[in-house]
């Protein structure tokens, strides 16, 4: 292992705060493995970059030489994680979280390293304890410390509902690290509260308290909300490497600089020397290399800068190779919201809009922002969407 200080300068970079630090470092300098948990619920098949901060930390701590313990939450997703909410979380089936948890695993080991990996279920211990059990954990925290999160605060002010199944959740959490014996837990900053009271349930258990290494929530592609698939911001993990290099190339440069903060804690010299000459171009086109090749291998990375650059930067556009879709004229023209959603370039008419009034669309190589488009019957456009999807377009 390398120097405690060292260490914890690379394993602190990109996080939004370690609780204690110091405890950090002095377990750094006792040169043993720590072991550093990551929980993670199972509550949908498929994970994208948000998902991948925690398991990029945690393959910086395997990649130090300490032990990596990813919690399968298989029993805190049949309660929900009510961080951030406004409203109780549906509760799921547990056929729901097991078809989820298989390509949650699948998907995780593109970022750790699987051999190095020590994969729990807390349904291990949850599913073992009776009712009695149950009412024990209950008591280990007070209705008053619930309230002191930011999330049920707001509700309980509001009026809003809170299951009592809720307030198990951040129990449930704590519980995990005692089973494990955490010396560190990993969470974004929606996790603080679950994760500190993780320490003060291994104090009356009479373990050393684990450090909390708090990490940032990531924007999605827009900037704004953090990453979401429903809200359509997203980049998945399971997408073509040419999918992800798109993405990464549609994004500011201010939001692409945070990007490298979050999701390449130790940039290459390559990737360092672009962001301190300001080629941003050149830095988000080694960003968009480096994440396909995360998921998807270094030749598939290379391929999707490849094919961008000839496509979209030296305009290189084969007309003959796009999918194609017939649309309907109506009084000689298209509607162009219509015709991006029924394509499936955009979810919804109203993302079309945006795309247009963002002069992000254009046909045969021109800028168009109005809704509809005049042509004549049976023509044949290109339609060029962003800077990662083109189309034909047969006018009928």
């Amino acid at each position: 292992m390398i120097d405690a200080q060292e260490q914890l300068e690379r394993l602190t970079r990109g996080t939004s705060t370690v609780i204690p630090r110091d405890e950090l470092l002095a377990k750094l300098q006792e040169r043993r493995p720590l072991r550093v948990k990551l929980g993670v619920d199972p509550t949908a098949p498929d994970i994208h970059l948000g998902h991948t901060v925690g398991l990029t930390k945690l393959r910086q701590f395997q990649d130090l030489g300490h032990h990596a313990v990813l919690i399968i939450g298989d029993f805190t997703a049949l309660v929900g994680d009510p961080s951030g909410r406004s409203a109780t979380r549906p509760q799921l089936t547990r056929a729901a979280v097991e078809a989820a948890a298989q390509t949650y695993q699948d998907q995780v080991f593109k970022v750790l390293d699987r051999a190095r990996t020590e994969v729990r279920w807390n349904g291990e211990w949850f599913g073992k304890m009776a009712f009695p059990d149950v009412i024990r954990l209950a008591g280990q925290s007070t209705v008053a410390r619930m309230l002191e999160r930011d999330d049920f605060a707001k509700r309980y002010k509001e009026n809003a509902p809170i299951g009592v199944h809720e307030f198990l959740y951040p129990l449930m959490q704590a519980h995990d690290s005692v089973e494990i014996r955490a010396d560190v837990e990993l969470g974004g900053t929606d996790q603080t509260f679950n994760i500190l009271l993780g320490r003060q349930l291994q104090k009356d258990a009479g373990q050393a308290p684990q450090v909390a290494v708090i990490l940032p929530l990531l924007e999605g592609t827009d900037g704004v909300q953090k990453m979401s698939k429903s809200l359509g911001n997203y980049v998945g993990v399971a997408e073509p490497p040419s999918e992800i290099f798109g993405k990464v190339m549609s994004i500011s440069d201010e939001l692409m600089r945070r990007w490298y903060e979050i999701l390449i804690p130790e940039p290459t010299p390559l990737q360092r020397g672009l962001l301190e000459a300001s080629d941003w171009m050149g830095a988000k086109k080694a960003l968009g290399n480096a994440l396909a090749a995360r998921f998807h291998g270094a030749a598939a990375g290379a391929e999707a800068q490849r094919a961008f650059e000839e496509r979209f930067q030296q305009r290189h556009l084969d007309a003959e190779a796009l999918d194609e879709v017939s649309v309907p004229l109506k009084d000689g023209k298209l509607w162009l919201p219509g015709l991006l959603t029924q394509a499936g370039v955009v979810k919804s008419n109203s993302e079309a809009r945006r795309l247009l009034k963002q002069r992000g669309l254009r046909i045969d190589g021109e800028t168009v922002e109005s809704e509809e488009y005049a042509c004549a019957a049976d023509a044949v456009l290109t339609i060029e969407v962003g800077k990662r999807r083109a189309i034909r377009v047969r006018a009928s």
